[in-house]
């Protein structure tokens, strides 16, 4: 075992193939996980012909509000009442990006009144989330 002949002791030389076999299996496991991590909440966006991309920075926090009036900063639900102090304290203190994003089915009212909030805690700007209008639709 690992005795070359002619020669006495052990060879000292590291095989390298199974070592890059495990690690291109471990790539491809990962190259095939990594999309499906990818959270997100199911809204239907209103559709628009000029809707830019969501930059993928991570200093912006992104608003959902779902058809049945449930509000979430990025993934953690927040109520009406206590909006105001998480805006305040997580986007205007530590200068993120804040983006708007509503389900099509959400009165125009309680987007605005959001809307509102956020200016009140010192937020300037907001970008709005829509998906791309399909030409001839």
């Amino acid at each position: 075992m690992g005795l070359q002949p002619g020669k006495k002791g052990f060879v000292s030389e590291i095989n390298v193939t199974p070592f890059v076999d495990v690690m291109l299996v471990l790539l491809i496991i990962f190259m095939v996980t990594a999309p499906m991590m990818q959270e997100g909440l199911d809204v239907e966006l209103p559709a628009t012909q000029s809707a830019a991309v969501l930059p993928s920075d991570v200093d912006h926090m992104v608003l959902t509000i779902m058809k049945d009036g449930v509000m979430y900063l990025d993934v953690y639900t927040v109520t009406l009442e206590d909006l105001p102090g998480h805006l305040a304290r997580l986007i205007a203190e530590k200068g993120r990006q804040l983006y708007l994003q509503a389900d099509a089915a959400v009165p125009y009212g309680t987007v605005v009144k959001v809307m509102g909030i956020a200016r009140a805690a010192g937020i300037d700007k907001i970008g709005m989330v829509a998906d791309r209008k399909e030409e001839g639709t």
